[in-house]
């Protein structure tokens, strides 16, 4: 590989889902998979196939469909899970097993209860197991950050000796400072023999906010492949974000002197798909891809950006993806045009019959709406496909909410095919409205969060709601988009109690994590 080429790894579909709350069923996994290939995205780690049956088809589903892009699953250094993983690649066009084991004292002697040779032994059997199911093989020290660097040293110089050809450093509990952090990786790069066989890579969380710069400071020591997220999705408080390394490196072109092969043009509308997915809105002023990324509120900004856009700005907006995104489709127009702009945001809706769902979808908003935006697309599109039987519908709501007045819910929903009635009241509309869904659903479940974002400007936006739902210590994320958020609410707690009939109901899908 080139020197001057970072390769860059999206964890979305396995460490991002890791985030409570965040998992996704095959198809939504899917649809992600083929914006990270337009992306350009080098690496994607379509899943950990041996976590459960769901993940295995998901990483099977992604390995079989995405053609410009290598897809990894993520596997302990157990055979088995060895073994799955590969049986889940079978078909990839390029795919790559990414096997790791802990390496800190801490690790080692509590969870794993093994010695270091030990540790060393099981690495190197499983690297040599999944060199002979696969050619592209990658290795990581869980727990980097914090082990021991002669011990790195020791284990890094057998993994590569037994086939590995990416040798990770994870910070997996964001402890590192970037100095240190970067002195770690030079003095590996530097001390281990047979460095010059593997491409390093690092995989830094974000528990103390140093993620990107962690990430970026291990790049300048050497490292050519960075492991981060869309969003910077990710367990605890996440991972580096893809975007804010990407456009790091390409702004910054005078101090790193490395390119990637992200198209950037496309990271907006993939943040957006996977806010969408997920249920995570993106924070305002969250860097590249919030709504105030580029937005200038002050009179001495504003007039100095009006004179030359480079006063204020490093950046260009239409270099993330940011541009007038309004849609002139309105309710006579036809599927060819709103096919048309959805495959230019990156959805392809082969199925006819998803294509006359979201098209449905589209013309009653239209008549709800005077402009349309991509995000709405978005919304309607995430509202519209889906691998999950649509076990309950909305099919009417009333709610009264006065002043002075205690808020009641009348609700009708299908269920089953069966027409079923609820009234009920509540502390307000939204409270009123899910006591009434349960009880007609009767779902046991707790609520855990209800979160509400505006997809666009204006009064008339869509409200996009996500509903967590908790029973037995597993949770699962419901969404809906709506004009008005009372009924956004309800769709969103139907679509919960529809994935959890469905069985998506579950712990976080993987077992283990770096």
């Amino acid at each position: 590989m080139s020197q001057d080429r970072v390769i860059i790894f999206d964890t979305t579909l396995r460490d991002g889902e890791q985030s409570p709350g965040a998992s996704m069923t095959r198809e939504e996994k899917l649809r992600i998979a083929k914006a990270l290939e337009k992306l350009r995205v080098d690496v994607i780690e379509a899943g950990f196939a041996i976590a459960s049956p769901g993940d295995f088809e998901a990483v099977k589903s992604i390995a079989d469909a995405i053609k410009d892009s290598t897809v990894c699953s993520l596997a302990r250094a157990v055979d088995a899970d060895i073994d799955r993983a590969a049986e889940a690649l079978a078909n990839a066009s390029s795919g790559r097993i990414h096997t790791f084991i802990a390496t800190s004292p801490i690790h080692m002697e509590y969870k794993l209860r093994l010695q270091p040779d030990q540790v060393i032994e099981q690495a190197v059997q499983a690297i040599k197991r999944a060199r002979n199911l696969c050619g592209d093989v990658e290795f990581s020290c869980e727990d980097g950050g914090r082990s021991n660097i002669d011990f790195l040293c020791r284990i890094i110089e057998k993994a590569i000796d037994a086939g590995a050809r990416t040798i990770n450093i994870p910070d997996t509990v964001g402890y590192a400072i970037p100095h240190q952090f970067a002195d770690t990786i030079r003095q590996i790069i530097e001390r281990v023999p047979n460095a010059d066989k593997a491409i390093f890579s690092v995989h830094c969380h974000n528990d103390l906010g140093l993620a990107v710069a962690n990430s970026l400071a291990a790049v300048s020591a050497g490292a050519r492949q960075v492991e981060c997220t869309i969003n910077g999705l990710g367990e605890r408080a996440g991972n580096a974000s893809l975007e804010e390394i990407v456009m790091a490196l390409k702004t910054r072109q005078d101090v790193f002197q490395l390119q990637t092969g992200i198209v950037t043009e496309h990271i907006l509308s993939t943040s957006r798909l996977v806010s969408s997915i997920t249920g995570f809105p993106v924070q305002p002023n969250k860097a590249i891809v919030g709504a105030n990324a580029f937005a200038h509120e002050s009179g001495i900004h504003q007039d100095g950006v009006l004179k030359h856009r480079e006063t204020y700005e490093i950046m260009s907006a239409e270099s993330v993806g940011w541009h007038a995104n309004k849609l002139s489709l309105g309710k006579l127009s036809g599927r060819n045009a709103f096919r048309t702009r959805l495959q230019e945001l990156g959805i392809d809706l082969a199925d006819q019959n998803e294509l006359n769902a979201a098209f449905a979808r589209f013309k009653e908003l239209a008549d709800k709406k005077q402009e349309i935006f991509d995000e709405d697309l978005q919304a309607l599109v995430s509202d519209s496909v889906t691998d999950v039987p649509e076990r309950m519908r909305l099919t009417f709501l009333d709610v009264t909410s006065r002043t002075g007045q205690i808020p009641e819910a009348k609700i009708s929903v299908e269920v089953d095919g069966i027409e079923q009635h609820a009234t009920a009241t509540g502390s307000g509309p939204v409270d009123a409205t899910f006591r009434a869904l349960e009880e007609i659903a009767r779902s046991g479940a707790n609520l855990q969060l209800y979160s509400v974002n505006a997809i666009t400007e204006g009064t008339d936006s869509q409200g996009e709601v996500t509903v967590r739902l908790e029973k037995a210590g597993r949770i699962l994320n419901g969404n809906g988009a709506d004009t008005d958020i009372v009924i956004a609410s309800a769709k969103a707690y139907i679509n919960a109690l529809n994935l959890m009939h469905a069985g998506v109901l579950r712990a976080h899908p993987q077992v283990e994590g770096i």
